[in-house]
């Protein structure tokens, strides 16, 4: 393996591995799974060949360090621009395409403006709806779309002269269309996490890693594209949309491409083990999946247990499980630990609600999944309001410090001061990450986020457990997604605990009801906890970013404004009333 943290530049490694592995595949688009020979590939050297002259095409629009807003799907073009990008001494920024809906295209346009982009990069495909959106925002800049041919040329081009402090990428975060953050990240910063992603799972000459996820999101961008590429290691990909519709696409990629690791959010196994019938099972060999890697949402015991028992008869192992913890503002990657067995700590939940990790007296309890160890980052436990460090196995804010972290967010003084370059005592250089978690034995347990942990009556709750369990009880909920959250009170006290979740299928209205009180049941015998409000939404009714996680605080400011619209609804009132049965009082 080549020394990464040594190289100057990004550029300097695809050099390098022209040189040495020219003829190796580096990147596969595949549009049929069970068809090996549905990929489209590309080999290093034919990728530097494009990713030259997609960047002569931009240098003749753009000048050095400008944006370039990325709207490409899952293609060769997305993988030969953001490499281009770099050849030409530009800064890639990745975004979900503007679709059809009018949030999604104001998303795509905050992140545009708050760039300041110079140019759009987007496929020849879709060029007709990208200019369309454009035209209809009033967003004036160059649209090119190069497409891949390999019988083009640009043996004279001189790459810029990038080094390890050289912006890259600005990676923006899923949050509001109104104040989108761009990470800024520069070439050091990927070769930091291609080091640690290439030590942390290391594969043999040969072996590729792949995948759906987004290409955009961080997970997607840099943990199976560019940080495998930056590696000497071929990718695979496959659109998003493929396996959402069809989740056993997803492992017959694994199976034919000899895929040896591939990660996804909690939520992607939880699906293969609803969705994936016996009749998809048969025939998949899942025993070459060195790399399970579970990230971007809560690890759920539950899930990988489900998970391993439904593929165990194709040679799944649980050891190939590996749970992780990463984020936009470290490159990615933070802490992992593979080739074993998920490590779990069964916690008593009362002492889990007053910051402490305290083994659960009957052996159950709430379950906590080990984000493994840290390679290459230093980790403080810290308390969110007196930005004290805490005790080992108390709960509190996770600090970050390493070569992985970003430099801050893109002309954004602001929130770069206060989430970068905070100080710890003498120490300085951490990142605060929004994230709650533990330390115990070298290990750390993610416990969720500060903005989203409710406080019911004195009681700390994290809402992805109410919703993880009431996806476990109930099967009307399965195989879709929930938003708990706590909403104001008339008395005075600090909030009521909220509970809305999509169904699979439409019932008739006495079912709704019946599953509405049954989910208040379990509520308050797994927690203790009274639902004041039971919403049953259609599926999609939940809010999520555009990487798939929950939009609690979007879901919350519409429940209080009464502008949800639920198929069932006990203890609230909607602004204006579903032509739908079902939202009555009922308590």
């Amino acid at each position: 393996m080549m020394d990464l943290l040594g190289a100057r530049s990004v550029s300097e490694i695809f050099e390098l591995h022209v040189r040495d592995r020219g003829h190796q595949s580096a990147v596969a688009i595949v549009s049929d799974p069970s068809d090996p020979a549905s990929a489209q590939v590309l080999s290093f050297a034919q990728l530097d060949q494009v990713a030259r002259v997609f960047a002569q095409h931009l240098l003749q629009v753009c000048p050095v360090g400008s944006r370039v807003l990325l709207l490409q799907p899952t293609s060769v073009e997305f993988v030969a621009s953001v490499l281009g990008c770099l050849y030409a001494g530009l800064v890639a920024v990745p975004s979900s395409m503007p679709g059809r809906y009018k949030q999604d295209q104001r998303r795509v346009l905050s992140i545009a403006r708050d760039a300041d982009v110079g140019c759009v990069l987007t496929t020849p495909d879709e060029r007709e709806g990208v200019v369309d959106w454009a035209e209809q925002q009033g967003f004036n800049v160059p649209v090119l779309s190069p497409k891949v041919d390999l019988a083009l040329r640009a043996d004279d081009f001189q790459v810029y002269g990038s080094d390890q402090e050289t912006t890259a990428v600005l990676q923006y975060t899923s949050g509001s269309t109104n104040d989108p953050k761009g990470s800024v990240v520069t070439h050091g910063n990927l070769l930091a996490n291609a080091a640690t992603t290439a030590a942390v799972f290391p594969l043999a000459e040969g072996e590729k890693f792949g995948g759906w996820l987004p290409n955009y999101h961080d997970m997607g961008l840099m943990g199976l594209i560019l940080s495998p590429l930056l590696s000497g290691f071929g990718t695979v990909l496959m659109s998003p949309a493929a396996f959402l519709r069809r989740p056993r696409t997803w492992l017959q990629l694994i199976d034919h491409f000899d895929i040896a690791a591939s990660a996804a959010p909690n939520f992607a196994y939880e699906l293969c083990v609803t969705r994936v019938t016996e009749d998809d099972v048969r025939g998949l060999d899942l025993s070459r999946w060195k790399y399970a890697v579970s990230g971007s949402e809560p690890v759920k015991v539950s899930v990988l247990d489900d998970f391993a028992a439904r593929f165990a008869s194709v040679g799944f192992r649980p050891e190939s499980f590996a749970p992780c913890f990463g984020m936009a503002e470290a490159t990615l990657l933070v802490s992992s630990t593979p080739s074993r067995k998920p490590v779990v700590l069964r916690c008593d939940p009362d002492a889990l609600e007053q910051g402490r990790v305290e083994p659960a007296a009957d052996g159950a309890g709430r379950t906590l999944v080990s984000c493994g160890g840290l390679l290459d980052m230093d980790a403080r436990i810290v308390h969110p309001q007196t930005l004290q460090e805490l005790p080992l196995g108390q709960v509190g804010e996770i600090w970050l410090r390493g070569g992985s972290v970003v430099r801050g967010y893109w002309r954004n003084e602001k929130a770069t001061g206060a989430t970068f370059g905070r100080r710890l005592g003498d120490e300085g250089g951490f990142l605060r990450t929004g994230d709650l978690g533990v330390l115990v034995d070298g290990e750390l347990y993610v416990t969720g986020r500060i903005k989203e942990m409710l406080i019911i009556r004195g009681r700390n709750v994290y809402p992805h457990d109410i919703e993880h369990e009431l996806r476990l009880h109930h099967e009307p909920l399965r195989d879709t997604f929930g938003s708990v959250i706590s909403a104001p009170s008339d008395d005075g006290d600090d909030g009521h605990l909220v509970v809305i979740h999509e169904v699979r299928r439409r019932p008739p209205e006495q079912e709704l009801a019946e599953l509405a009180a049954q989910m208040r049941k379990t509520v308050s015998r797994e927690f203790g906890l009274r639902a004041h409000s039971v919403l049953i939404m259609r599926r999609g009714g939940v809010r999520r970013t555009t990487s798939g996680k929950v939009q609690r605080s979007s879901m919350r400011s519409l429940y209080v404004s009464g502008e949800l619209q639920p198929l069932w609804a006990d203890g609230y009132r909607p602004r204006a009333k579903s032509a739908t049965a079902g939202t009555g009082e009922a308590s």
